[in-house]
């Protein structure tokens, strides 16, 4: 899995995409990651004061890591193409 981000919103539908191809619930991924249900869902709707710790362990109970790469340049209508 290698997907672009920008926004809160598609952060949570990464994660999202993520849970799903694994076949867990939200509430399987909030076990798995010793967080609530509802975190799960708030993230993955891309509330924008979900925090950054809770974020990257979410993205470690599903395998995943973030990477900070150079800005491509692409236009905002290219990228929410994407999702």
């Amino acid at each position: 899995m290698n997907e672009l981000a920008r926004t809160p919103k598609q952060i949570g539908n990464t994660i999202r995409r993520a849970r799903k191809t694994r076949g867990w619930s939200q509430t399987v991924l909030g076990q798995k990651s010793n967080l609530r249900q509802e975190t799960i869902s708030l993230i993955e709707t891309g509330n924008p004061s979900a925090r950054m710790d809770t974020i990257l362990t979410v993205l470690a109970a599903l395998d995943l890591e973030l990477r900070i790469q150079p800005r491509s340049q692409s236009t905002s209508s290219d990228i929410e193409e994407i999702f």
